[in-house]
C-alpha cells in the first residue's frame, strides 16, 4: 500500500484494500485532503472526488500502474491496478521468502520495552501474563522492523516486603531447607503478615530486618541473595516455556545507590520540595504530589522509576522508552514522566505507557484469585496445554504420547497468547477456552492449521525457484497478493501505536484469504504455469504466516 500511496502522490493513510475486486483493488478517502484548505471545502465532496480524478489521471506515474479510477460515495476514489503491477510486487514479496516486511535502515532507532516485572519470592501469577506476552511481541516487532530493541525486566526485588520476608524466615523452620520453593517464601509472606496485623511486635521486627537489609547487614544479603536467586530461577522456567526472553534483570535491587543522589537533585534544582518531612514534587491539576522519599526517609519506588529513567537514557540513549503495566498505574506513570521532564531526565514526549487492562475469567469476573489462594502463571499454562491436549487427542488419535505432547504444548500456549494479543490491549479480556481452541474460529490454532494445511500441500511438490507471475490472475490470488503487499504497512502501525492486534488481525485475515484460495483454485493439479505460481503463493502465504505468529511468539506446525 505504501509504494501505491507514494507512486499515486498520497498518503497510505488515506487507502484501504477494497474487499471486491468489482469495487477496486484499493479506496482511498479524500476528506483529508478536501478539508485542508479552505478554497477545497468549499467543492462538494463528489465534485471535489471528480476534479481530483482528472489530475490523478495526468500523472504519468499513475498511468503505469492503474487500469481505472473511479469516484465512489462523497469524497472517495476507487482504484483498479493493472495485473502487471500487482504481480511485480508479488515477486519481490516471493524473493524476500521470511525477510518480507523486514525492514533495514543505516541510522538504527533505540527503544527500551519494560515488561514483566514480577516481584521476588512470589510465584508469577495471571496478573503478569498480559505485560510479558504484549512487552514480548513488542519488541520482537520493532525489532523486525530495525530498531535497536532493549527489553528490560524491572523486578520487584526491594523494599519493605523482604524485611517482612527476612523476619519471617528467620523465625520459620525453614532456615535449614536445602531444597527452598518459591512458594515457600510466598505462604512465609501470607502468614507473617496475617499475624502482623494482630502483633505490633512482629511488625517492629520486620521493619528492624528492614533496616538492617537497606544498611547492607550481611546476614540479610545473603538470605535476600538466596531468595532472589530460588525467585529468578522460577521465573526463568515460566519465561522458557512461554518463549520470552530478556536483554536485562535490572530490578529495584540495582537502582539503591542511585536514590539519594535523585531526591538530592530534585530539592536542590526546585522540581521537588520538603512537606511533612516527606520530599514530593507537586504535580498540576489537583493531583496529589509525587512522593520520591518518605517521612522516615525510605524511598518508594517512585525514586526507583526515575533512576532507571536517568541509568536507561545514559546508558542506551534511547529514542522511546515504553512501559508495559496496567491501566491501574496511569496517575503513576502520568506523574512518573512529568516528574522525569522537570528533573530534565527525559522529554515527556519520549516516555510511553502502554497500558493494558484486566485479565478475567469466563464469567467476566477478575481472575486473581480461585477460592482465596494465588492463581500461578503455570497453572494457567498447565489448563491451555491440557485442554489443547484433548484437542490433539481427537484431531491425530493415532500419533504417539510425545508427539500430542508436542503439539498440545505449541497450540495451548499459542492460544493462550494470541487470546491476549489478537484483542486491543487497553480492554479487559476474558479466558474463554472454547473459543481459544477453536480451529474454525479466530484462534491461534486456525491459524496454526492454516499454516500447517499450507506445508502439506508444499511437502507434496518440489520447492518453486521459478515461475511466471502472469499465471496469478484470478481475483482470490490478486487479493492475497494485495494483502501479502500489506504486511510492512502493518508492522509500522503496531510500532506506532503499540497495539500488537493490528497485527493478529492481519494474520486472521490472511489465513481465511489462504483457505478460501485452496478451495477455489487448483494447485498441485494445475496445469503448467499455474502450478507453478500457485505453488510460490502457497510459499509466500505460509513464509509470512509464520514470520507474524512468530513476532507474536506463537510457534508454528508442520504438521498438525
Amino acid at each position: 500500500m505504501e509504494k501505491v500511496a507514494q507512486k499515486l502522490g498520497l498518503g497510505k493513510a488515506m487507502f484501504n484494500i477494497v474487499p471486491e475486486e468489482k469495487f477496486g483493488h484499493y479506496s482511498a478517502n479524500l476528506m483529508t485532503i478536501r478539508t485542508s484548505s479552505v478554497e477545497a471545502r468549499k467543492t462538494p465532496p463528489n465534485e471535489f472526488a471528480e476534479k481530483f480524478k482528472d489530475e490523478l489521471l495526468k500523472l504519468k506515474a499513475v498511468k503505469e500502474i492503474t487500469d481505472k479510477i473511479e469516484t465512489a460515495g462523497a469524497g472517495y476514489l476507487n482504484f483498479w491496478l493493472k495485473p502487471e503491477s500487482i504481480q511485480k510486487d508479488f515477486v519481490e514479496i516471493f524473493k524476500n521468502k521470511d525477510k518480507w516486511g523486514k525492514f533495514k535502515i543505516k541510522e538504527r532507532k533505540t527503544i527500551v520495552i519494560d515488561y514483566s516485572h514480577p516481584n521476588i519470592a512470589k510465584p508469577m501469577s495471571v496478573a503478569h501474563l498480559r505485560s510479558t506476552i504484549i512487552g514480548q511481541a513488542l519488541c520482537n516487532i520493532f525489532k523486525f522492523r530495525g530498531w535497536r530493541t532493549i527489553g528490560d525486566n524491572h523486578l520487584g526485588d526491594w523494599g519493605k516486603q523482604f524485611g517482612i520476608l527476612i523476619a519471617a524466615f528467620k523465625q520459620s523452620d525453614l532456615k535449614n531447607k536445602k531444597d527452598l520453593k518459591i512458594e515457600d517464601l510466598m505462604n512465609l509472606y501470607v502468614d507473617y503478615t496475617a499475624r502482623m496485623k494482630n502483633n505490633s511486635e512482629l511488625e517492629d521486627k520486620a521493619r528492624e530486618e528492614t533496616k538492617k537489609l537497606q544498611r547492607g547487614d550481611k546476614e540479610n544479603i545473603k538470605i535476600w541473595k538466596r531468595f532472589y536467586k530460588i525467585s529468578l530461577d522460577e521465573f526463568k522456567k515460566v519465561y522458557k516455556r512461554l518463549d520470552i526472553k530478556f536483554d536485562y534483570y535490572l530490578g529495584e535491587s540495582f537502582y539503591k545507590p542511585m536514590l539519594e543522589g535523585i531526591v538530592t537533585d530534585a530539592l536542590k534544582n526546585g522540581a521537588a520540595r520538603i512537606s511533612d518531612s516527606a520530599a514530593v514534587i507537586p504535580m498540576d491539576n489537583n493531583q496529589p504530589p509525587f512522593i520520591i522519599r518518605k517521612s522516615d526517609e525510605a524511598y518508594l519506588y517512585s525514586t526507583t522509576d526515575l533512576a532507571a529513567i536517568k541509568y536507561r537514557m545514559k546508558k542506551f540513549k534511547p529514542d522511546m522508552v515504553l512501559y508495559v503495566v496496567d491501566n491501574g498505574q496511569s496517575l503513576h506513570f502520568e506523574q512518573l514522566f512529568k516528574s522525569a521532564e522537570r528533573l530534565g531526565l527525559a522529554k515527556k514526549e519520549k516516555l510511553f505507557h502502554a497500558k493494558f487492562g484486566l485479565v478475567l475469567s469466563e464469567g467476566l469476573k477478575k481472575l486473581s484469585t480461585r477460592a482465596g489462594r494465588h492463581i500461578s502463571l503455570q497453572e494457567v499454562m498447565d489448563e491451555a496445554v491440557s485442554r489443547a491436549r484433548n484437542v490433539a487427542e481427537k484431531k491425530q488419535p493415532d500419533l504417539e504420547s510425545k508427539e500430542k505432547q508436542k503439539i498440545a504444548e505449541t497450540i495451548g500456549i499459542g492460544a493462550l497468547k494470541y487470546n491476549d494479543l489478537s484483542q486491543n490491549r487497553m480492554s479487559d479480556i476474558a479466558f474463554k477456552w472454547e473459543k481459544m481452541l477453536n480451529l474454525e474460529g479466530n484462534s491461534a490454532p486456525y491459524l496454526q492449521y492454516a499454516y500447517a494445511r499450507l506445508k502439506s500441500i508444499l511437502r507434496k511438490a518440489k520447492p518453486v525457484a521459478r515461475f511466471d507471475q502472469k499465471f496469478l490472475n484470478s481475483e482470490i490470488e490478486t487479493r492475497i497478493i494485495l494483502l501479502l503487499s500489506e504486511f510492512p504497512d502493518v508492522l509500522d502501525l503496531v510500532t506506532k501505536n503499540y497495539l500488537p492486534h493490528y497485527l493478529a488481525e492481519y494474520l486472521y485475515k490472511l489465513a481465511q484469504e489462504a483457505n478460501l484460495f485452496y478451495q477455489k483454485e487448483k494447485v498441485l493439479a494445475a496445469s503448467k504455469g499455474e502450478r507453478e505460481a500457485r505453488l510460490a503463493l502457497a510459499q509466500a502465504i505460509a513464509a509470512t504466516l509464520k514470520t507474524g505468529l512468530g513476532l507474536l511468539g506463537i510457534k508454528t506446525l508442520e504438521r498438525i
